[in-house]
């Protein structure tokens, strides 16, 4: 197994960890697109570093991904 190969899968563990982590909205009524009336809430401390460090993560993943073809 390659180093790449390798980085790509615990990169994979972490993104699912940080993405169930990540709580969009509260219940089930946010699924379906009726939430709370549609306000702004801005993103602070620890919830702003869980998704700076997601998408941080996707373009790693992605990038892993490329090198892993042209290898």
């Amino acid at each position: 197994m390659s180093f790449f190969a390798l980085a790509q899968i615990i990169i994979s563990l972490i993104l699912i960890v940080l993405i169930i982590l990540q709580e969009r909205s509260g219940g089930a009524s946010g699924i379906f697109g009726a939430g709370e009336g549609g306000f702004y809430q801005t993103r602070r401390g620890l919830e702003k570093v869980m998704f700076i460090a997601t998408i941080i993560l996707v373009v790693a993943f992605a990038a892993l991904s490329l090198l892993n073809l042209v290898q």
